[in-house]
């Protein structure tokens, strides 16, 4: 069976469950609550009243709401295995583990990539509406929502791939959720300390937050810097991720 096969079948196993209806909460929680603020954003004070209102939306949705979704879609992704021994019916076949394991985790990344496609639709869709409705004559900047929601993206990825880390070093779900809740909780303590590249939890909300900065204080010099940062998140990441897949379904195979 090819990794392609793997791939069907994760997303066969996966497609009835609740996972699409959750990957909508998050998103739908933080545009309401922008909307509903909008006549605070376009005042003569603003002069860039979307990018403004986007930020701080997504400041609340970086560091919490987005890794708490994800959470969810980890437990409920690796329950698909632990629901009546399904997981020894895998390993029983010909399949590599490790591969399994990459898989699932492919599926996880779907999973991110389709909510941040639907944190940008519901903005965008929300925005319109207000525009037409409220009279804002400022236009809706597509372009700039999209290229954070690719950085939204692309800076929660070693968060995932430790959340799948801990999912695969953890038998019990309660004690891997808990686990993972209470290192997302602190991620605004960990941004504000000049440690805060070791700590994945925290990458999205600290990328927020360098441009809050940025508009609080109309400079640009709190801009997330590649270096070092780029080098760090890419060993969190391979090392997290190489970890879980060496690990997935060592347990059930002694």
């Amino acid at each position: 069976m090819n990794f392609f096969e793997l791939l069907k079948i994760e997303f066969i196993k996966v497609k009835r469950s609740k996972i699409v209806p959750l990957i909508f909460i998050a998103p739908l929680l933080v545009v309401a609550s922008g909307v509903a603020n909008l006549s605070t954003y376009f005042t003569p004070e603003y002069t860039n009243a979307w990018p403004a209102m986007f930020i701080q939306s997504a400041l609340v949705y970086a560091y919490y709401l987005l890794p708490f979704s994800m959470i969810v879609v980890c437990v409920m992704i690796a329950g698909r295995e632990t629901q009546n021994n399904g997981i020894l019916k895998m390993l029983a076949l010909p399949v590599s583990r490790y591969k399994l394991s990459l898989a699932k985790f492919c599926i996880l990344m779907f999973y991110l990539f389709m909510e941040m496609v639907v944190f940008l639709a519901v903005f965008v869709v929300a925005g319109l509406i207000a525009t037409g409705t409220m009279g804002i004559t400022e236009t809706l900047p597509v372009l700039y929502l999209f290229k954070w929601c690719v950085g939204l993206f692309l800076t929660m990825l070693p968060s995932v791939a430790a959340m799948w880390m801990i999912i695969v070093l953890f038998e019990k779900p309660l004690l891997s959720v808990g686990l993972n809740l209470l290192l997302v909780i602190p991620g605004v303590l960990a941004a504000n300390t000049p440690v805060w590249i070791l700590y994945p939890y925290c990458y999205s909300g600290y990328l927020v937050s360098c441009s809050l900065h940025d508009f609080t204080i109309a400079a640009s010099g709190s801009a997330l810097t590649l270096f070092p940062f780029l080098p760090c998140a890419v060993l969190v990441f391979v090392l997290a991720l190489a970890l879980a897949v060496t690990q997935f379904g060592k347990k059930e195979m002694r």
